[in-house]
């Protein structure tokens, strides 16, 4: 990334920008996603005695690396797609600003609608960080957990996952051409973004 000032994100972002990814990208997501990992990591192993660390999918029940490399998939997936409907809602009524993101940036090249944007975000980062989980998983080799500490263990990623990439996606959603809003809103896929 660029140096702060002119030419990076950071330098592109207003102080209302800044107010907002506090609040909503960082405060607001730590809690929902806190509270939903951990409400989804109950659900799927209410009935289990303990969690063991690795399974196979679908057939042994939950297993803490299974989960945590599907989660490097489905946390920033739906964050996609919920963060950035706030963004635009908030951009509709005018209580945030648009922004442009500086040439070049990374975050400009991912696709521009909020599906395909979701798929490739939660791709990447289960492609980039789901092996490296695995390894140290692995590594730490911690055996098998209680249930109540697979729920915390759910609660805290959530939370570390969801401030390490919801930022990032408020601002790509921050930077969407107003077509690409008005195409969403209408329910028409936008012609003009790869």
């Amino acid at each position: 990334m660029a140096a702060v000032g002119e030419g990076s994100v950071r330098g592109a972002l207003t102080p209302h920008h800044r107010r907002f990814l506090l609040l909503h990208a960082v405060l607001v997501a730590a809690v929902v996603n806190a509270a939903l990992s951990a409400l989804i990591a109950w659900f799927f192993a209410f009935s289990e005695d303990e969690i063991p660390l690795w399974a196979v999918p679908l057939v042994g029940g939950p297993s803490v690396g299974v989960d945590t490399i599907a989660t490097f998939f489905v946390l920033p997936f739906l964050t996609t797609l919920v963060i950035t409907t706030v963004v635009w809602k908030e951009m509709e009524h005018e209580r945030l600003p648009p922004m442009d993101l500086p040439r070049g940036s990374r975050l400009a090249k991912l696709p521009g609608t909020r599906l395909r944007r979701a798929a490739w975000i939660g791709l990447i980062c289960m492609l980039l960080f789901g092996p490296l989980s695995a390894v140290v998983l692995s590594a730490i080799d911690f055996g098998d957990i209680t249930v109540g500490q697979f729920v915390l263990y759910k609660a805290i990623f959530g939370i570390v996952l969801g401030v390490l990439v919801t930022p990032a996606i408020a601002i790509v959603a921050m930077s969407d051409p107003p077509e690409v809003r008005a195409h969403a809103a209408a329910g028409a896929p936008a012609a003009s973004q790869p």
